[in-house]
């Protein structure tokens, strides 16, 4: 968004992850929640495992169809061939 000077100005910031967690270093510092530290620090590696996850997902999916796609193409070519 350019101001008044024509000059633009990035508004990164820390997100919604960064400041969620923050607070949950906080309350782990101060004594109020007794988590571990995997979940203190989970909503700053949480988003990549969530994209990792999802990303196995449709990989196994489409290993899976294209499995049966090549197996039923091979079943229809041998009765075909078979007549």
């Amino acid at each position: 968004m350019a101001d008044s000077n024509g000059s633009t100005a990035a508004g990164g910031g820390i997100g919604i992850t960064g400041a969620v967690f923050l607070v949950f270093l906080v309350l782990k510092l101060c004594g109020v929640i007794a988590w571990s530290w995997w979940w203190v620090t989970a909503p700053l590696w949480g988003p990549l495992a969530l994209v990792v996850a999802v990303a196995v997902v449709f990989g196994v999916a489409f290993v899976l169809i294209t499995a049966y796609a090549a197996v039923t193409d091979r079943i229809r070519r041998n009765r075909r061939g078979s007549k």
